[in-house]
């Protein structure tokens, strides 16, 4: 899970599926100029920018096809780093929601923004949510839900846990037909299931695709900018031999058109 903020809110190699289904390896393309101008944005905090080596945001905004004018949601968004870089890419003409669970409430540090808010003047195009999370929506239809790091957490017991069935039909159903799902996270052991996400705060891959898939979503690929070989998938996230290089999995979910 990640820590609450933004305000209180709280490239590499691409793997995709074919037309006919087969594996393809496909290279990343150059970075577009407004995705290079939201890394560079001097705006962000220091706290943001020391952590882009880790994070490799313009990888990140290339492989979930962020766009000028586009309606992105940050869904569980942390302290808002990949929000305010969304926020710089659609631009003006664009939107960010940045959805947070009233379930996060309990780990705040002060009051989170009025829902519907704008959640930080330096970012005006970023408005707040919130709701309990099996209650997720959004006032217009999306071109990409993106959820870091959080989506094991819906598993877990602090969030009731949610009913990811519901949780999934209602991304799909906040999406415009053709918009991205998509979902970066820890991986744990394959096979293990859910197994790990209380403890380690892992997930198994292939559940996550199992569950979106199931909602109706198409799988479309996957980025293994950030994985990691060398993470052994036994630690939890947050150990210091390995907090900031974990093994992790992002993938890319269509709803149809």
């Amino acid at each position: 899970m990640k820590r609450l903020g933004m305000t209180a809110l709280v490239g590499a190699a691409v793997i995709s599926v074919g037309a006919i289904g087969a594996w393809q390896v496909t290279a990343a393309t150059s970075t577009p100029a407004f995705v290079a101008a939201a890394v560079s944005n001097t705006a962000r905090p220091k706290e943001d920018t020391d952590r882009d080596a880790a994070r490799k945001p313009a990888e990140m905004l290339v492989f979930a096809g962020i766009k000028p004018g586009q309606t992105v949601v940050d869904l569980m968004p942390g302290k808002g780093y990949f929000s305010k870089l969304f926020s710089s890419a659609v631009g003006p003409g664009g939107k960010v929601y940045a959805f947070q669970p009233a379930e996060f409430a309990k780990f705040a540090k002060g009051p989170m923004p009025a829902n519907g808010a704008v959640a930080d003047p330096a970012w005006p195009n970023v408005i707040f949510l919130t709701a309990p999370i099996n209650d997720f929506a959004v006032p217009t239809q999306a071109d990409v839900v993106w959820t870091a790091q959080n989506y094991h957490d819906m598993h877990d017991s602090f969030m009731g846990p949610a009913d990811l069935a519901k949780v999934n039909a209602a991304v799909f159903e906040a999406l415009k037909p053709g918009g991205y799902y998509i979902i970066l996270d820890h991986a744990a052991a394959a096979g293990s299931g859910l197994a790990a996400t209380d403890t380690l705060h892992r997930i198994d891959p292939a559940t996550v695709k199992a569950e979106v898939t199931a909602a109706g979503f198409k799988f479309v690929s996957q980025s293994k900018v950030l994985a990691n070989p060398a993470d052994n998938h036994t630690l939890k996230v947050f150990d210091p031999a390995l907090r900031g290089h974990t093994d992790q999995f992002i993938y890319k979910f269509r709803k149809p058109a």
